[in-house]
């Protein structure tokens, strides 16, 4: 049996989600029929809504009425905005105790000699500074394999994923002041990163990030080497002495194995990006029910992109494990209002055009769906940017919306595994973790095979359940974080997305 036209996701609903393109006349609920064409993804009202009433999707406003709206017709930028309404943060009448697992289960990882877990064994070359940027990839050229001739230069050594340069475009021309503790952190966070057996730090000599500085204010460990373009003579020489450092240690970093370690050694950064109306309803939830499950077994989640969550964070206040880490992410919304209205911007400038074209209207329905990816556990835990997640179970981090600056915060703070939801089609990595990407549509799916590693478009399809597509995404990731390669791992992507937050005046 065909499932309906349209999915209703509450009963307090002013609206109902098109499953395919809804022609005029296509039965909506009872004695309501589409007025218009309705594009897939998109909203359509099944009641009138006057001028200035809430407009409301998973129970919840996700906006104002624009303009009357009547039974039938379209809801969309032409006739719904943004509008102020209270909310109330009700900090942890929602936390519950967490039901764990009574049998924990375990991935394939590699124990580091400190007792961290990699679920990826790179060699890695950081840049203090952009200066330095082509050099560390010169260096890192020298081993890169071909995904699509087969190339190795690595092939004697099966164990070492790769040699990955991650720059950047800072470093410099900044103060000493928060912009640089932010990128120093982030690049803290990247030198101890489990994933990583091997890490040098390249920089150009001259600039405001002082290597010295960085290892000093970070407490990096001599596992780490460094070396700056102007004390080794330049191009040629500080190439020749990083490539001469990466042959010296592959052996080692060749020299391990992977054994049974259990899932609370699993960090996960859940992401979304090319978002669309499908992604509160099929990928999100789906991820959602992943990441209890990863809780479940005593793993941690770290939902991020603050500017995503505003308008849905008086849902998360309410599982807050305490009034003081509720209180924590109402502070980062208010830095947020004050960050936008200081740059001249607001927060409903965040639904990019491909959102927009996708069928999300203003950032409070985005944020709705986007929270989805977190499932339903406690919140135990807000840390800022890039700063080291310590705390097991659902974690937030305070982290722009842009994908690629969000997600390096996320594996700076200890993220050894990212899950992506797209329902646009973004392409994405972020090495050294491993990246898995979740389709919220099969059309898409099917569109970009070669990108996706989850169709959870089999829920809009009424193939699976929310919980069974969940389940399918928790096996996975144990699969991924054993050693089974993803489609953006397999393209080699992940070097180029490691995007600092650069904050502050560029002098």
């Amino acid at each position: 049996m065909a499932p309906p036209p349209v999915i209703r996701l509450h009963p307090s609903d002013s609206v109902v989600i098109a499953r395919a393109t809804l022609l005029p006349g296509t039965p909506l609920a009872e004695g309501v029929a589409a007025k218009e064409r309705i594009p897939a993804g998109h909203k359509v009202a099944v009641r009138a809504i006057a001028a200035g009433e809430p407009v409301r999707r998973y129970g919840q406003i996700i906006g104002f009425a624009s303009q009357a709206v009547a039974a039938g017709q379209h809801v969309h930028v032409q006739n719904c905005g943004m509008g102020d309404f209270a909310k109330d943060y009700a900090y942890g009448v929602d936390a519950r105790p967490t039901e764990y697992a009574n049998t924990p289960l375990t991935f394939e990882g590699i124990r580091r000699p400190d007792g961290r877990v990699a679920t990826r064994n790179y060699i890695g070359i950081l840049t203090s500074v952009n200066c330095s940027a082509h050099v560390a990839g010169l260096v890192a050229d020298v081993f890169r394999r071909n995904p699509f001739t087969g190339d190795d230069p690595l092939a004697d050594y099966p164990n070492v994923d790769g040699v990955v340069a991650l720059t950047h475009k800072t470093g410099c021309g900044m103060t000493e002041s928060e912009p640089l503790r932010v990128l120093r952190r982030t690049l803290a966070g990247y030198a101890r990163h489990a994933n990583f057996s091997h890490v040098v730090v390249l920089g150009l000599g001259c600039e405001v990030n002082q290597i010295r500085g960085l290892m000093e204010e970070q407490r990096l460990t001599d596992r780490i080497r460094n070396m700056d373009i102007q004390s080794m003579g330049g191009t040629r020489k500080t190439v020749e002495a990083g490539v001469a450092f990466v042959k010296d240690v592959l052996a080692e970093a060749n020299h391990v194995h992977r054994e049974p370690v259990p899932v609370r050694e699993l960090t996960v950064a859940l992401q979304c990006g090319g978002s669309d109306g499908y992604s509160g309803v099929s990928a999100n939830p789906a991820l959602g029910a992943a990441s209890d499950l990863v809780v479940r077994h005593g793993g941690s989640v770290i939902l991020s992109e603050t500017p995503e969550t505003y308008g849905a964070e008086h849902l998360l206040t309410r599982r807050a494990v305490s009034p003081e880490v509720g209180e924590k992410l109402v502070a980062l919304m208010r830095w947020w209002e004050d960050y936008t209205q200081r740059e001249g911007a607001e927060m409903n400038a965040n639904p990019s055009p491909g959102n927009k074209a996708g069928g999300l209207t203003t950032i409070l329905e985005k944020s709705l769906g986007a929270m989805a990816k977190a499932g339903s556990t406690n919140l135990v835990d807000v840390v800022g940017y890039a700063e080291k997640v310590t705390a097991k179970g659902f974690v937030f981090m305070d982290t722009p919306g842009y994908d690629p600056v969000s997600a390096t915060g996320q594996v700076a703070g200890g993220a050894n595994l990212v899950c992506f939801t797209t329902g646009r089609g973004s392409v994405f990595g972020c090495k050294p973790a491993p990246s898995i990407k979740l389709a919220t549509n099969t059309p898409m799916y099917q569109r970009m095979a070669d990108d996706m590693d989850v169709n959870c478009g089999t829920i809009l399809d009424g193939d699976e359940t929310v919980q069974q597509c969940g389940q399918r995404v928790f096996e996975l990731m144990l699969r991924v974080a054993s050693g089974e390669r993803t489609k953006s791992e397999q393209f080699d992507f992940g070097a180029a997305e490691f995007a600092p937050w650069v904050l502050g005046a560029t002098m």
